[in-house]
């Protein structure tokens, strides 16, 4: 079922506009017409939150007791941190969920993605509500199981504690679309950011990505990609 926003024009804090469009499993993405980039794919954006960045990032690291650490490139419509803290409250522990937005959505954008066509289960619909709401540059406990700090940011500018993360979603737009998002540099700086054992994942899967993660440091694999994608890749800090 299309969006009654579908198609229609917006723009983001940054002056950046953007369009609402529905992606093949119903729930919501928006288009950006100077990239020609969606911030989703097409193919279903909720298949693709939890193939890549829940299944293959988030859930092998739910084993231990201790908190888990996330670090978001891109928090955009909220989808990944949303679809983090529902797995939190079917237990997991503590996760500790920061996420980096050089131009956050205004709330005209956010209530335009009729997020209600998708998800309905009103206790997960509120919790949405309150990520987009919660103050950036602090800590904010949504739940006793998911802390989120929301950082007003570009990443390069951005002092990330060191070895602090026990996962990074790469979620930036593709290196064609957005290459200064996918330099060495960058990846060495996530690399220092990330504690040893931790993972970095990303849908994108072209091969001067995975080359620059090689020489950030990371051991870089090669992993079954989500609906309209062969592959994907994760990237491991040595232990």
């Amino acid at each position: 079922m299309l969006s009654d926003t579908e198609g229609m024009h917006y723009e983001t804090e940054g002056g950046v506009k953007v369009e609402v469009r529905t992606t093949e499993d119903g729930a919501s993405t928006l288009y950006v017409p100077a990239l020609d980039e969606h911030y989703h794919s097409t193919h279903g954006a909720l298949r693709e939150a939890q193939h890549v960045y829940l299944g293959a990032g988030l859930e092998p690291r739910l084993s231990g007791s201790g908190p888990v650490r996330v670090l978001e490139i891109g928090f955009g419509t909220g989808l990944n941190a949303l679809l983090t803290l529902q797995r939190s409250l079917a237990g997991s522990p503590v996760i500790e969920y920061d996420t980096l937005e050089k131009y956050p959505l205004p709330p005209t954008v956010i209530q335009s993605l009729g997020v209600e066509r998708y998800v309905l289960n009103p206790e997960l619909l509120a919790y949405h509500g309150q990520l987009h709401a919660s103050a950036w540059e602090t800590a904010v406990a949504i739940t006793p199981r998911f802390v989120l700090r929301k950082l007003h940011a570009a990443l390069q500018t951005t002092a990330l504690p060191p070895g602090h993360y026990d996962v990074v979603y790469f979620d930036a737009f593709a290196p064609d679309k957005q290459p200064d998002m996918w330099t060495e540099a960058v990846f060495e700086q996530l690399y220092q950011a990330t504690a040893p054992g931790g993972v970095l994942v990303s849908y994108c899967a072209k091969g001067s990505f995975r080359r620059s993660l090689k020489a950030a440091g990371w051991l870089v694999e090669k992993l079954p990609g989500p609906p309209g994608k062969r592959e994907m890749t994760r990237a491991r800090k040595e232990e």
